[in-house]
């Protein structure tokens, strides 16, 4: 993940802004993590992406679909569901600035 963007949000001390391209290619998945304190926002700009937080149902999101995670929420799923296509989202962090904005779970 490469941020297009990070910005301090100058009408709110202590927080940041920040954009990212997150690229799955063809079967692809992320490994369990959080995003700490962050408020995160999900936009499907390609393909088809699998989600699921700690306690919820997964669920599928198309392209021009999106879903929020809370802060500390716990990502247990996130991956392309196509074999042969890749998959493209537009992710937004508000997050205490200084804060890493992805921190995988530990190797069981």
């Amino acid at each position: 993940m490469s941020p297009l963007l990070e910005q301090a949000l100058p009408n709110v001390k202590g927080k940041t802004f920040t954009s990212a391209i997150v690229n799955f290619p063809p079967a692809a998945r992320a490994a369990p993590h959080r995003h700490g304190k962050a408020f995160v926002y999900a936009y499907v700009l390609e393909g088809t992406v699998r989600s699921r937080l700690g306690g919820e149902p997964a669920r599928t999101y198309r392209r021009g679909e999106n879903w929020v995670e809370q802060p500390g929420a716990h990502h247990v799923l996130t991956e392309n569901t196509s074999p042969t296509r890749k998959a493209k989202l537009l992710v937004i962090f508000i997050s205490n600035t200084g804060d890493k904005l992805k921190v995988d779970d530990p190797p069981r």
